[in-house]
């Protein structure tokens, strides 16, 4: 897509096509990645194109069209939005399984431009991995990163305030539209974050407000897909062999991101994921100097590479 097309197009008139493809019965993420298969698509054009192969006549598409727009309308002025194409719409998305093609967002978009880790683990922390993601989100803020969690609570709370504390920025990326809040007890964090930092989101608002509250659990593996693509490294802190954090773990193995694992994790004898994850090529670490250390490594391997 061109720099000249992009900034012609409407905003508006993109995130409702995109959100009206969202909303079509049977939508899922395998479909939405085949219709945009092309990476160069807009989501008008996408949605201009699925007219002749819909159920739907153009008709009944317009009427559906309208009624998402008039409840997109009583969001706006609460987001930005960031398309696929933007000059700021970070590459690293599409390396994941299911790229997306546009996000919403309130904060300082820049923030993506640098260097970031994603801290990630239990919601039912415990006293001692509370501790360590408050540690290592201190040193890696020391060290000049910006912090990347998911504003769950346990660790993904942990991590952000602490970074926030140390004076470093952080982006939160949540799995509910950007205007709603999960788990409640971190509105303010959230807010501080939209307002001082960056918070992400990329759950469309309509089909988000209509579809069943069950459904609304997919949206979390989907956002720690987006928080390993924006993240130049993964540190798992805790978690257990059934936590959702396994699915950042195998979306850092998928877009061939570096994924770090606390030697904690291997400590505790009952958990298999942690072998599991180490023999797909994660990293052990028993400190944040590990991590900064392999990171300089790598970076000074990849210049060489580069010359």
């Amino acid at each position: 897509m061109s720099a000249d097309l992009i900034n012609t197009i409407n905003p508006f008139e993109e995130v409702l096509a995109y959100e009206v493809l969202w909303a079509l019965d049977g939508m899922t993420e395998t479909k939405m990645t085949e219709l945009f298969k092309s990476g160069t698509d807009l989501p008008s054009e996408v949605l201009e194109k699925l007219y002749p192969q819909s159920l739907l006549s153009n008709t009944e598409i317009t009427e559906f069209k309208s009624e998402v727009k008039a409840y997109l309308q009583t969001k706006l002025g609460k987001f930005s939005v960031c398309i696929n194409g933007d000059f700021q719409y970070p590459k690293d998305l599409r390396r994941a399984k299911h790229p997306i093609e546009l996000f919403y967002f309130k904060g300082n978009l820049d923030l993506l431009n640098s260097k970031s880790i994603s801290i990630i683990g239990a919601r039912e922390v415990s006293p001692e991995g509370r501790a360590r993601a408050e540690r290592l989100a201190r040193e890696l803020s020391q060290a000049g990163f910006t912090v990347v969690s998911g504003l769950a609570k346990g660790v993904d709370t942990s991590g952000l305030t602490s970074a926030i504390n140390n004076k470093s920025h952080v982006i939160g990326v949540i799995g509910t539209p950007i205007d709603e809040y999960y788990p409640k007890e971190n509105k303010n964090l959230q807010d501080k974050i939209a307002e001082e930092h960056l918070l992400i989101s990329q759950v469309p608002f309509y089909r988000y407000k209509h579809e069943s509250f069950n459904a609304h659990r997919h949206y979390f593996p989907r956002r720690n897909a987006t928080m390993a693509a924006i993240s130049e490294a993964t540190v798992i802190v805790e978690a257990s062999d059934s936590s959702g954090t396994l699915t950042q773990a195998r979306a850092c193995m998928q877009q061939g991101k570096t994924l770090f694992i606390l030697d904690s994790c291997f400590k505790n004898t009952i958990l298999t994921w942690p072998q599991n994850y180490l023999k797909q090529g994660a990293i052990r670490v028993t400190s944040t100097e590990d991590i900064l250390s392999y990171i300089g490594k790598n970076s000074f391997h990849q210049m060489l590479q580069e010359a």
